[in-house]
């Protein structure tokens, strides 16, 4: 059963992944960092059923980090925190407009290569 959740959850990330850069490639800039938020999440809790962890029902990926066995730096864990908030940010109707004019193409880019690169580096540490 734990295995089945492992597999959904880095099927999803892999998923969600994809989906954010065809939505970045195609200008949705704001949903696609936020379906990145999305993978990163995923990829996340993934881990911590393979670690045979309890997967809280949260959506801030710097604790969610904290609870697994990975190592990360003061700086990742800073980008965890920002990339949490696209999940705010690009969800709710007060704060989308704010975040619109906030995920400027020099923004987005940046984002992106962060959430890359930890997205990449979070999955060398699957089993």
């Amino acid at each position: 059963m734990r295995r089945n959740l492992e597999k959904t959850l880095f099927e999803g990330a892999e998923r969600n992944r994809k989906t954010a850069e065809d939505m970045i490639v195609s200008n949705y800039r704001n949903w696609g960092l936020f379906v990145y938020h999305l993978a990163l999440e995923k990829i996340l809790k993934g881990i911590l059923a393979q670690q045979n962890k309890d997967i809280p029902l949260i959506h801030n990926l710097a604790r969610l980090g904290q609870q697994t066995e990975i190592e990360f730096t003061e700086e990742q864990y800073k980008q965890l925190d920002e990339i949490t908030t696209f999940n705010l940010e690009a969800r709710y109707d007060d704060y989308k407009y704010q975040f619109y004019k906030k995920v400027t193409p020099k923004f987005t880019k940046e984002w992106v290569k962060n959430a890359q690169r930890l997205y990449t580096w979070i999955k060398k540490h699957k089993k």
